[in-house]
């Protein structure tokens, strides 16, 4: 019921903005009446909906979870929508987690196999692809500086399996940001979410959430409440999208530092021990006033600007101490794995032998770190256990592992498969590269 008259009251506002405008530009001869105005908002909806549809898909997923020590495989049903003519597909991250087996149909019935071209656990964003020669029909981006509090939203989905269900509300809100844990674990994206009561439910996530002219302004998400849902704003939507196609990834530069807004600045807390801020000088208790001779103004400014620094890269950093101004150059690390909602593979050798965690570079990851080229091959270490022989060693999070023993190491297999071949208590030989260059560092087992 409340539902109802939340979209009784839109329509009304609506019809009322039309008859004013209509008013404003018709003679006396012609008043148009109720039915030609509720007509006209009609047919405005279906050309929407019919322009839109062709681009939206379909999308099941078989998902393999342990249960009582068991596997037991699921299946799953979401929605999607093309972007790009080439087979691109947005959808949400929480979409294809997990999936084995991904399956999207199109609108004209047609099913393809899909694969995971990326996800990105942080804003909850994925791109899929499906192989086709033909060229497909897309949905566009809105423009995400016209998107107003007010106006008209309308959501395309497959909730509870009904095949391409229309629902439509406004625009409640913008700028939302959604925490379900404390500790802010997985970092999300400050002004992240807009907030639509047009109604959504399972089946309805991956789908897009368009205004008036058929364009994107939001992926549909997340149901966070009675007559309340989030949807991924179209401008991250599609920068998060075009970057998981370029790199399979999101690298995000970050400061291991707990850090709170201050009058003066950005005051700090505490640093992590090791870490390439507490290496460099930071300390706790120090106000930040400025970065690379630009003035901080708060915290959630700060982290957005810090997440799109080259990796390795040294931010120079004024600090107030007791007192007295001083300047420190600060390498920006990569995003912690807990923040971007992964964690470490305990069971592989690489981190029970050396106390590394370690990741394939994707293609063009190099433009995300300063101290790597085109030509570089390798793994990343994203985590070092504090007692491992890796860390006695003086390796560091952020190094790239070119060779072990002189074998070159592309792939994880590779170095799994080396570590396993070496007894306890054996030296190896690691060929890396960091912000200081190439070096050999020798490890204990």
């Amino acid at each position: 019921m409340k539902r109802c008259t939340l979209s009784y009251v839109g329509i009304t506002i609506f019809c009322i903005v039309f008859v004013t405008m209509i008013n404003s530009g018709t003679t006396a001869a012609h008043q148009p009446s109720d039915y030609e105005i509720l007509s006209s908002f009609e047919n405005a909806l279906i050309n929407v909906v019919e322009k839109s549809m062709p681009a939206i898909v379909s999308i099941s997923t078989q998902k393999t979870q342990i249960k009582e020590g068991k596997p037991i495989t699921r299946p799953s049903g979401a929605s999607g929508f093309l972007f790009r003519e080439d087979g691109y597909i947005l959808t949400n991250e929480h979409v294809v987690e997990d999936a084995n087996n991904i399956k999207v149909r199109l609108h004209d019935g047609t099913s393809y196999d899909a694969k995971i071209i990326g996800a990105d656990k942080n804003t909850d964003v994925a791109v899929i692809k499906i192989d086709t020669h033909d060229i497909c029909p897309v949905l566009t981006m809105a423009d995400p500086r016209n998107i107003r509090v007010g106006q008209l939203a309308i959501a395309i989905g497959d909730p509870l399996q009904y095949r391409y269900t229309v629902t439509s509300g406004i625009v409640s809100g913008k700028s939302r940001c959604f925490h379900p844990h404390e500790d802010r674990d997985p970092f999300q994206y400050h002004q992240n979410f807009l907030q639509t009561d047009a109604w959504i439910h399972p089946g309805s996530s991956g789908g897009p959430l368009l205004n008036i002219h058929g364009e994107v302004i939001g992926i549909n998400t997340l149901k966070q409440g009675e007559g309340s849902t989030f949807a991924v704003n179209c401008d991250i939507a599609e920068t998060i999208g075009q970057k998981l196609i370029a790199h399979g990834s999101v690298i995000r530069g970050y400061i291991d530092a707990d850090m709170r807004n201050n009058s003066r600045g950005i005051r700090v807390r505490s640093v992590k021990i090791n870490s390439a801020a507490f290496r460099s000088g930071l300390k706790r208790n120090d106000i930040i006033l400025e970065y690379d001779g630009e003035k901080v103004t708060n915290i959630s400014e700060f982290e957005n600007i810090i997440l799109e620094y080259p990796i390795g890269k040294k931010c120079v950093l004024k600090v107030l101490r007791n007192s007295q101004e001083i300047t420190l150059n600060i390498p920006i690390e990569e995003m912690p794995l807990k923040l971007v909602g992964r964690s470490v593979d305990t069971d592989s050798a690489s981190w029970k032998k050396l106390g590394l965690a370690v990741r394939e570079i994707g293609n063009g990851s190099h433009l995300r770190y300063d101290y790597l080229n085109d030509q570089d091959r390798g793994l990343m270490v994203e985590q070092v256990n504090g007692i491992s022989p890796g860390f006695k060693a003086k390796i560091l999070k952020g190094m790239l592992i070119v060779a072990i023993d002189g074998q070159e190491v592309v792939d994880v297999r590779t170095l799994e498969t080396i570590l396993h071949q070496k007894q306890e208590g054996s030296d190896v030989i690691l060929d890396v590269k960091g912000i200081n260059g190439l070096e050999k560092i020798t490890v204990k087992l």
